[in-house]
């Protein structure tokens, strides 16, 4: 990871030191802003470890996917284009087609080195973390905000534009030694992303990489993640 390690920062308890902190930019949970203009595209990774008709498989399940995205102007502010992902989720085809794409992805990344543990951000990570986790017979884990999880929990703070937020993981959920793959619905700014790293490197767990839906180009970031495996289904770059 680039940002400042947490291997210091206390088994279930928040840093204090601001050296110990994740200093990351304001991660929000909602899309970001988008301009009337923006343009999104199909990620365009590399399928050559797939064979020929699951590229095609893959390449039309990405073409039902993005169509089902819907494109929200003025939400939740004036001046915002909010990307709504639910509409995927309202129809089976389409979110069958998006559990299939992420599978392939994963296969064509990893190969059968499958991680042991899918772990989810909240919120929307959720909508498609346990039942990818169950495509792939894993475990899923949540990773959520202080105070909304029973029980002893390991904790990481991190730097938001306006402040400190706090990202937790249950105690022993995810055990020392299991492969990791963090999933989420974007990437922004990639702080909650790389706080959610940081979790599982304090888990002494190995973080294999992060997959998420949509990567929004122009915020970079992708920077905040280190060298780490990183697939995307779909880049949105905003300026364009």
């Amino acid at each position: 990871m680039s940002d400042p390690t947490t291997k210091d920062i206390p088994v279930g308890s928040v840093a204090t030191n601001p050296s110990q902190l994740a200093t990351t930019p304001d991660a929000s949970r909602r899309e970001p802003a988008a301009s009337s203009s923006g343009t999104t595209e199909l990620a365009g990774q590399s399928v050559t470890a797939l064979l020929d008709h699951e590229k095609k498989k893959l390449e039309t399940a990405k073409q039902l996917v993005i169509g089902s995205l819907r494109f929200v102007p003025d939400f939740p502010i004036p001046g915002i284009k909010f990307i709504d992902i639910l509409p995927i989720f309202q129809n089976p085809v389409a979110f069958e087609s998006l559990l299939e794409v992420l599978v392939l992805l994963i296969r064509e990344r990893f190969g059968s080195q499958l991680p042991d543990v899918i772990v989810g951000l909240e919120a929307r990570g959720f909508l498609f973390g346990p039942t990818l986790a169950l495509r792939l017979d894993r475990a899923f884990v949540p990773v959520r905000k202080k105070g909304k999880m029973p029980g002893a929990c390991k904790t990481v703070a991190y730097k938001k534009e306006y402040g400190i937020d706090e990202f937790q993981v249950q105690e022993g959920a995810i055990q020392p030694g299991q492969t990791c793959l963090i999933v989420d619905d974007i990437i922004a700014t990639g702080g909650t992303a790389a706080a959610a790293g940081q979790l599982v490197e304090i888990s002494n767990a190995k973080l294999m990489g992060y997959l998420f839906m949509i990567e929004i180009t122009n915020l970079k970031g992708k920077a905040l993640l280190g060298d780490k495996p990183m697939i995307t289904l779909i880049e949105h770059d905003e300026e364009e």
